[in-house]
């Protein structure tokens, strides 16, 4: 030991080295968050930081910053799932309603062409006007034949009010809205009947569910 370090005294040295360790410590838990953050944080950087451009290959429409989605608002689950959620008056909604029928089949085509990662994407109907469905669109797009679950609004006044504004936020009311496991609003989507915008759409759901392994199967 040098003289330098005789002249140190020990409490100093002890000091010193407990705050070294503390250091270490708090470099190795904040790898360690990173480490189990990093697919939410990748597909959202992908999306809000890097985002697409020129329009040839994707079609959604980014939420900035995401729309916290309340539970409490419909009678299914949607944390911890990847979410397609469409509102619609079943009263209205009948096989000659193309506009509705288009939004339905957008819907399922979509799911059933992404495939494996499609088993991780829910479809979500909310019937806005409490009317029972056309059984012949029942037998097309229930949840047994494809994958809908039709539920309806909430009954609570102050929850219907909420969720109809969350809804409606930024025009997006007819459209196709997606929500993340977390679960929250992060894009919405055109009724289309383009193929070209049809591809677009599997591109953007594809893409999102490939970066962000979060959201179980169904």
């Amino acid at each position: 030991m040098s003289d330098k370090e005789l002249l140190i005294p020990a409490s100093q040295v002890d000091s010193a080295a407990i705050n070294a360790r503390t250091r270490r410590g708090r470099i190795q838990m904040l790898l360690l968050l990173l480490a189990c953050a990093s697919p939410v944080i990748a597909s959202y950087f992908t999306y809000y930081v890097i985002k697409p451009t020129g329009g040839k290959t994707n079609l959604g429409t980014l939420v900035y910053p995401a729309q916290d989605f309340n539970a409490a608002w419909l009678d299914t689950p949607t944390k911890g799932k990847w979410s397609l959620l469409i509102a619609r008056p079943a009263g209205e909604c009948k096989v000659k309603d193309e506009k509705c029928i288009e939004a339905l089949f957008l819907m399922r085509q979509v799911k059933v062409a992404m495939g494996r990662e499609g088993g991780r994407l829910q479809l979500l109907w909310v019937n806005t006007d409490g009317q029972p469905v056309d059984p012949e669109v029942i037998k097309a797009y229930d949840e047994k034949a494809a994958g809908f679950k039709i539920v309806s609004l909430p009954s609570d006044p102050k929850l219907r009010s909420d969720f109809e504004t969350w809804l409606n936020k930024e025009g997006a009311g007819q459209q196709i809205q997606l929500i993340d496991p977390s679960p929250a609003k992060m894009m919405y989507f055109p009724v289309t009947n383009s193929p070209k915008e049809f591809a677009g759409m599997k591109k953007d759901l594809e893409k999102l569910l490939k970066l962000n392994h979060k959201g179980e199967n169904l």
